[in-house]
């Protein structure tokens, strides 16, 4: 099962999420840990191949998680937040793309 690694303020952003919401994120990121798809999800191709959207409705609002699951070392978390407009914010693709760039292009020799 691949980790799980979290860039940039990515992990505190999801722990201020609602519990619903995040329990739910939650879940939905070891499906993919599994090789399985997130119940609700679409490509982010905007900000990067192989770059995904997990997304995530909550009698609060609609939150979101951006991750890169291609790379076969680990699941990248690239972005979490809470979703206020029905187009994603041009700086919250442009904070993912950021993210995105420090991404290991190869798994690190071990």
């Amino acid at each position: 099962m691949k980790p799980v690694v979290w860039l940039g303020n990515s992990k505190s952003d999801i722990k201020a999420f609602p519990a619903t919401a995040m329990d739910d994120i939650g879940h939905q990121l070891f499906r993919v840990q599994c090789g399985l798809d997130p119940d609700d999800w679409k490509p982010m191709a905007s900000i990067g191949p192989g770059v995904r959207e997990i997304r995530v409705r909550d009698p609060s609002g609609a939150f979101r998680t951006i991750y890169l699951a291609t790379r076969p070392d680990a699941i990248y978390v690239l972005h979490c937040f809470r979703k206020k407009t029905p187009k994603t914010a041009l700086q919250d693709i442009d904070l993912a793309r950021q993210r995105l760039a420090r991404v290991p292009r190869k798994a690190p020799h071990g």
